[in-house]
């Protein structure tokens, strides 16, 4: 009875932890989107988690860690779903893919996990988008977690358009992710200019659009090669 106790205990104190953990990321996630790495402390962490900022230094060496960290949470997820998401196309398609086809795996994927996820992944989001346009010290990590899936793309675009000029295929994954970076930022800016016509967190009219229209531009500058 009283191992079973002790063991009750330590499973507790375990999942305590993690919830932590967890509080501690979803908080620092929100924080980073808003604010930048530089424009956040361990302090201003602490705050919103409600607790003393020596458990943050208990539980990461430094500020940059537990952006990392942050970071990697999601990362790993999204990576994940949309690699297999364009080998379950891959082999659906016989070894045959569109250039459309391709994008909807690869984007499609993405824009699910922002539309269903809630607020947290659409803090995420904002976060990549601005790691994405921070080549002093985004761009490590936008190749560490992203480039294999990345080239995954790219391998089925080169099959999709064999006789693409292999730059013009690479540009246009360039044009992709960045419209993809600006939708993910929600800057509200197309909210204005269309005066209320679209939201910028409208993740599932962008989904209705995106892979169509790029694959229309990939085709467009590899025809007039």
């Amino acid at each position: 009875m009283a191992e079973r106790a002790n063991m009750r205990r330590r499973t507790t104190k375990a999942e305590q932890r993690a919830d932590t953990m967890e509080q501690i990321l979803d908080e620092a996630e929100y924080l980073f989107s808003k604010h930048g790495l530089h424009g956040v402390t361990l302090k201003d962490v602490a705050k919103r988690v409600g607790v003393h900022h020596t458990l943050l230094n208990y539980y990461f060496e430094d500020k940059k860690k537990l952006f990392d960290a942050v970071f990697a949470r999601r990362a790993v997820v999204t990576s994940e779903r949309r690699m297999k998401a364009l080998d379950d196309y891959d082999a659906a398609c016989g070894g045959n893919p569109t250039v459309e086809g391709a994008l909807h795996a690869f984007l499609d994927t993405d824009l699910d996990l922002y539309i269903e996820g809630g607020e947290g992944w659409k803090n995420y989001g904002a976060l990549g988008a601005l790691v994405a346009n921070t080549p002093e010290w985004g761009a490590d990590l936008m190749d560490e977690h992203f480039d294999p899936v990345v080239l995954r793309l790219i391998g089925l675009l080169k099959k999709a358009l064999p006789h693409c000029n292999e730059a013009d295929i690479f540009w246009g994954y360039h044009f992709v992710t960045g419209a993809l970076m600006v939708t993910l930022a929600r800057t509200g800016r197309i909210d204005k200019l269309s005066g209320g016509l679209c939201a910028s967190d409208d993740f599932s009219q962008v989904k209705a659009r995106m892979a169509a229209f790029m694959a229309a531009g990939f085709h467009q500058i590899c025809g007039k090669r």
